[in-house]
């Protein structure tokens, strides 16, 4: 893969430091992923995006560098509080904030508190509303015994498969790389994670996160042939949808053109 990170550094999260990898300067952009990707999978976005933006992204609890304490908070009050810790730890009063999959939660929580810290909002593919579903392997993930089996028998061709079934047009080479970065401790924090969370949690929740969103610039960036989230909750944000209808889940791997240019376009219009 291509190295568009051009620096980095440790922010201290909690009793835990978390790793940021940087690159470009202008208006801060905060980059959150998801399971079971790392920093990596912005790459795309930021070789786009760092001519005129100062990206930032960190690795998630769990994943990538960033350690996950067996004392780290699952809740929604706890992903709110790592990623206001990690806003002010990189010294920003207000940020561009994109986020996805489970880096949606951390985001959408953190959104939900503290709108008055956002500069805008870019969502693509997630959820944060209590009547969602489990997806096939969440289920799995959420079983005690089964969960740990379907990792340990987890290996590189099935999780390219299942990657690129989510996302028909994610590169073959980022998919396998993404392989590379799902250890161990990964596999046991995603089990933890899904574990932890239930759609119930969302409830109050979802309605604090709309009433976020009506105070700063938003949108969605959602690709429709996702299978692991209904292609009808891109609408249930109150933001203006941009469809990507040949894309999955990973948006930022399978059309980063459309997704950068769209973001630097609700950069641009947002307050400085």
């Amino acid at each position: 893969m291509t190295q568009v990170f051009a620096r980095s550094r440790s922010i201290q999260t909690g009793t835990f430091a978390t790793p940021v990898f940087e690159a470009g300067e202008g208006p801060p952009l905060l980059l959150l992923h998801g399971n079971p990707d790392t920093h990596d999978v912005w790459e795309p976005l930021v070789a786009r995006l760092a001519d005129r933006h100062h990206c930032l992204a960190p690795d998630l609890p769990g994943f990538g560098g960033s350690a996950a304490p067996r004392d780290f908070d699952c809740s929604l009050d706890g992903h709110a509080a790592w990623v206001l810790q990690l806003v002010d730890g990189l010294a920003l009063d207000r940020v561009h904030l994109a986020i996805h999959d489970v880096g949606a939660t951390y985001g959408m929580a953190f959104a939900s508190l503290h709108a008055d810290r956002l500069a805008s909002l870019t969502i693509f593919n997630g959820t944060f509303f209590p009547d969602y579903r489990w997806h096939f392997w969440a289920r799995v993930w959420r079983t005690p015994g089964l969960g740990e089996a379907a990792m340990a028998i987890a290996n590189r061709p099935l999780f390219v498969r299942e990657m690129r079934r989510g996302g028909p047009h994610v590169p073959v080479e980022y998919a396998r790389h993404a392989w590379s970065q799902f250890t161990w401790r990964t596999r046991r924090n995603v089990l933890r994670w899904y574990r932890a969370m239930d759609p119930d949690m969302y409830r109050g929740w979802d309605v604090r996160l709309l009433a976020a969103i009506g105070k700063t610039r938003a949108q969605v960036l959602w690709g429709d042939r996702d299978p692991f989230i209904p292609v009808a909750t891109a609408e249930r944000f109150g933001a203006p949808v941009q469809h990507f209808a040949e894309s999955g889940h990973w948006v930022m791997q399978e059309a980063p053109d459309d997704a950068a240019r769209a973001i630097a376009a609700l950069v641009a219009a947002s307050p400085a």
